[in-house]
């Protein structure tokens, strides 16, 4: 069983990390562009096993793909990392080549690989990679819901001075400003979150969860990488294990929804062949609506991509 991992910056690393800590995989390729840096990162990685008791090998290479064929799933998170300042729509033409050209490299060597896009924008990198790669939309999925959903249960979580592990939640949407929390679909401990904190402070940590990432790159510099790599990891598990987990992914939406040829995170059931079902929720109007301004804005930056091409 081999998974890639290509990009060894902080995402990456911390992906390959917790794929091989968690042994989710037999062995793990981490790729990057930078000569030394994947191979530096895998045999760090490789050299904990000893101590915290794991075999999964790691290896890391530098633009060789060959290296890679035959993975099962691969994790791209490939591209320039938010700075101060920026949105992710600034990055896009950068980024969309970038990916591109992995994704053709990924393709060549793992043609019935599952791809699993981190790069941003995401839902347009997810767009490039679908149409770069040229399978089917349940074998190229975006982590956006996972990361955006974790992010909510951890302000809930803290506000409620409960454990995370109780808190169950969904969003849908655009991964950014226009994500949409579901409230409703939220619960702790089997709970419904409403009869457990106030409307205001709901919103509150609602709001800050749409802005979650840029809270975190005024605080650093740069992009987080903890749980996005985390998120990835877990993404990557439930497909090679065949987990049939219930996760927020971005897809390509056919149909559902109401919406076509839009690439948004929805709730899917997740396992050995991507994504296996697109979970449609019985959306009230306010959601609908919210929904809907989701869509427009996602449109728009594939509106983008579809320029450049």
């Amino acid at each position: 069983m081999k998974v890639t991992v290509v990009g060894a910056g902080n995402v990456g690393a911390t992906c390959a990390d917790v794929l091989a800590y968690r042994e989710i995989a037999n062995e793990v390729i981490l790729v990057d562009i930078k000569e030394g840096v994947a191979e530096g990162k895998a045999l760090d990685v490789w050299q904990k096993a000893p101590i915290n008791l794991y075999d999964t090998k790691t290896t890391g290479v530098t633009n060789d793909y060959s290296k890679t064929a035959g993975s099962e799933v691969v994790v791209i998170t490939s591209g320039l990392p938010r700075k101060p300042g920026m949105t992710r729509d600034d990055l896009i033409e950068t980024n969309a080549g970038i990916v591109k050209s992995v994704t053709e490299q990924i393709i060549k060597y793992s043609p019935d690989a599952t791809i699993v896009i981190v790069s941003n924008p995401l839902d347009v990198m997810t767009y490039q990679a679908h149409i770069s790669s040229k399978n089917s939309r349940n074998k190229v999925i975006g982590m956006a819901g996972i990361l955006d959903t974790a992010r909510y249960r951890a302000f809930l979580a803290e506000e409620l001075n409960v454990s995370p592990k109780d808190i169950q939640a969904v969003l849908m949407g655009g991964h950014g400003d226009t994500m949409v929390p579901l409230p409703r679909y939220t619960t702790v401990g089997g709970i419904p979150v409403t009869e457990m904190i106030a409307k205001d402070k709901l919103d509150a940590i609602i709001e800050r969860t749409k802005f979650g990432g840029g809270e975190l790159v005024k605080l650093m510099g740069t992009s987080a990488w903890y749980a996005p790599g985390s998120a990835a990891a877990q993404m990557v598990e439930a497909i090679v294990k065949d987990q049939r987990r219930v996760f927020p992914v971005c897809v390509k939406l056919e149909g559902e929804y109401g919406i076509d040829d839009c690439y948004l995170g929805v709730p899917v059931i997740l396992g050995k062949n991507g994504v296996e079902k697109v979970i449609e929720l019985d959306l009230n109007e306010d959601e609908k609506a919210l929904l809907e301004d989701s869509r427009q804005h996602v449109k728009e930056v594939m509106s983008v991509l579809d320029r450049l091409s």
